[in-house]
């Protein structure tokens, strides 16, 4: 909301979530045209070897950076949530995002990651949905009881503003799930084009009211103050946001074995047949999160991250690759409806993609990771507020 404007914000999302639920839709249809029952095996019958390895490349990158973000989330508030049991002070371990990073993936996402099956993972993925929604409370409340305490920035309602398009890699990491989708399609009792869709309408829907509804309440509690994770707005002596952040830290580490899940079939596909052994499935698993937690505690700036995976690995997995493929594989006349939405679903990928990295490099997020923000001290919102233009 803040990189594009309130109102084209929410209207993005629509568009972000529409385009999100036909493309997963239209990637299981490719893969009954073409007999195949993974996103590289559509893309390498499709596209042959050079589709292949370009497919597999993003699907290795889209969920490794996303591992690499969660860690930081998990740093950024863990901590916090730590900061204020009485006796722990800034020079506590406990408060060192490093050495918390450290111990949640030892303690808890390496062994999670290492099952093989899937579908052992669907109560912890209920948990990380009951822990969102009520992350979504305490953000709702918060907006009532906070927002008057935040002075709002200058333009804070404008209709749009000019880095609409960086919006729109963030929003396509945020609803993505195509790395997954033959994952999970296989995963159901009776995998279905018909159950298939209404999973995707069920969970797209819910993930798009979800998403409105944080994104409305975070932007109008901190406008123009927004940082890229939301959380690091909040005070650090706000008890309520201090379990918000709990709840935050615990729905990513739950949510990082999926992600690791991906980036090791990725791997096993190309380098392995699809096959690892015992072994070499723990090798693969324990370097895989090995890396991505070296790469977390070395940065620290969540909206980077978010938004570069965003243009360079969600826009084409989303957008253009579900598209060409469906394309190439239709027999459909050209002017079909599910061949023209994907035309023009394959074009706005491509200028997503290439407008939101030239934007991104040109114009970064600023960061002030860890910081106490200034309206958390009453002298500092006065002096703020006499500053501001009329």
């Amino acid at each position: 909301m803040k990189e594009a404007g309130f109102p084209l914000g929410v209207l993005l999302l629509f568009v972000v979530a529409y385009i999100t639920d036909y493309s997963i839709i239209l990637l299981i249809k490719g893969g009954n045209l073409s007999s195949t029952k993974t996103y590289q095996e559509l893309v390498k019958k499709t596209y042959g070897l050079v589709g292949y390895l370009i497919l597999s490349t993003l699907q290795f990158l889209y969920p490794f950076i996303a591992m690499i973000s969660y860690n930081i989330i998990t740093g950024d508030t863990i901590t916090k949530v730590f900061q204020r049991i009485p006796g722990v002070g800034l020079d506590n371990v406990l408060t060192d995002r490093h050495f918390i990073i450290l111990v949640t993936t030892i303690i808890f996402t390496l062994p999670i990651s290492l099952y093989r099956d899937i579908a052992k993972l669907g109560k912890v993925s209920l948990l990380s949905l009951i822990l969102t929604i009520v992350i979504l409370i305490i953000v709702m409340v918060r907006t009532v009881t906070f927002s008057p305490q935040v002075p709002k920035s200058e333009n804070a309602w404008i209709f749009a503003k000019s880095n609409a398009v960086q919006a729109i890699g963030v929003m396509s990491f945020a609803f993505i799930c195509h790395h997954n989708s033959f994952l999970i399609y296989g995963s159901l009792e009776e995998p279905t084009l018909k159950n298939w869709s209404q999973v995707t309408h069920m969970s797209v829907a819910l993930a798009l009211v979800i998403s409105v509804v944080f994104a409305a309440c975070g932007y109008m509690t901190f406008t123009g103050y927004t940082e890229g994770d939301v959380f690091e707005n909040y005070c650090r002596d706000d008890n309520l946001a201090t379990f918000g952040r709990f709840c935050y830290g615990v729905t990513v580490i739950l949510t990082f074995p999926l992600e690791c899940f991906v980036t090791r079939e990725v791997i096993a596909n190309v380098f392995f047949h699809g096959n690892l052994s015992t072994v070499f499935h723990v090798v693969v698993t324990v370097v895989i999160i090995a890396v991505a937690t070296g790469v977390s505690l070395m940065y620290d700036c969540l909206g980077i991250v978010l938004e570069l995976n965003g243009v360079l690995s969600a826009t084409p997995l989303v957008f253009i690759i579900p598209s060409a493929c469906y394309l190439k594989l239709s027999k459909e006349r050209w002017n079909h409806s599910d061949n023209l939405k994907s035309c023009l679903i394959l074009a706005l990928g491509v200028l997503v993609m290439a407008v939101g990295f030239v934007m991104t490099v040109l114009h970064p997020q600023e960061c002030s990771h860890g910081k106490e923000m200034f309206y958390c001290f009453p002298s500092n919102v006065s002096i703020h507020n006499s500053t501001l233009p009329p």
